[in-house]
């Protein structure tokens, strides 16, 4: 079944073209990794998926709804692109139910159940401006997959985080992946793509051409 279909997506800034004719379709259940040098193009496709960015001609169909037609964005979505929108001031926990109260859909338990997975303590009062940047990265994951969505789009997921940081968000994303969850990662770590993604995808000047899985 098909999550996400990219019909001949354009989009110019200026005279400027940064992405160019893309056509792809993702189906549900697979991790999809996305590389390329920085300024290729990687986040600007997340965020049109997303809903963020409306592209200058074509269509991107999110299970089987016309984005900026039929909805606005993505109607099960968890996302990381660039940094997150944290408050210093609040607790993983408070920042995360504050997140939640927007869709009102998971409870306390299922915040901190999602915190608790990706390594950290719900019960931590320290505040946000405490956290170190893996500490950072790891509630940034646990607020995209806390809902549980449909889709998960993550900008570079296991960025600040050391060794065993890395290993649990690869186990994390693999459970969502059984899940049911259509995964789309960007990263610089091309173990990350060989571990994790089903199919690979080449970003280049704004083109989007399939890879082989040996990098």
């Amino acid at each position: 079944m098909k999550s996400i279909e990219l019909i001949n997506v354009s989009k110019k800034i200026g005279r400027k073209k940064i992405l160019n004719n893309i056509t792809i379709a993702l189906d549900k259940g697979n991790i999809y990794g996305f590389f390329g040098r920085n300024g290729s193009g990687k986040t600007m496709l997340f965020r049109a998926i997303c809903g963020l960015l409306k592209p200058t001609s074509g269509q991107i169909i999110i299970n089987e709804k016309i984005l900026h037609q039929d909805i606005s964005f993505p109607d099960s979505l968890g996302v990381i692109i660039e940094s997150p929108g944290f408050w210093n001031y609040y607790t993983g926990f408070e920042n995360l139910k504050v997140l939640a109260s927007i869709k009102n859909q998971i409870t306390d338990l299922d915040i901190k159940q999602a915190i608790t997975r990706v390594g950290l303590d719900p019960e931590d009062n320290s505040t946000y401006s405490k956290y170190s940047l893996g500490m950072k990265q790891r509630l940034a994951i646990a607020q995209a997959i806390m809902e549980k969505p449909d889709i998960l789009v993550l900008d570079e997921p296991t960025n600040s985080l050391d060794e065993n940081g890395v290993q649990l968000v690869r186990k994390i994303l693999m459970e969502e992946r059984a899940r049911g969850a259509t995964i789309l990662i960007a990263t610089h770590n091309k173990e990350d793509l060989i571990i994790l993604s089903d199919i690979n995808y080449h970003v280049n000047d704004g083109t989007v051409s399939l890879f082989q899985k040996n990098l």
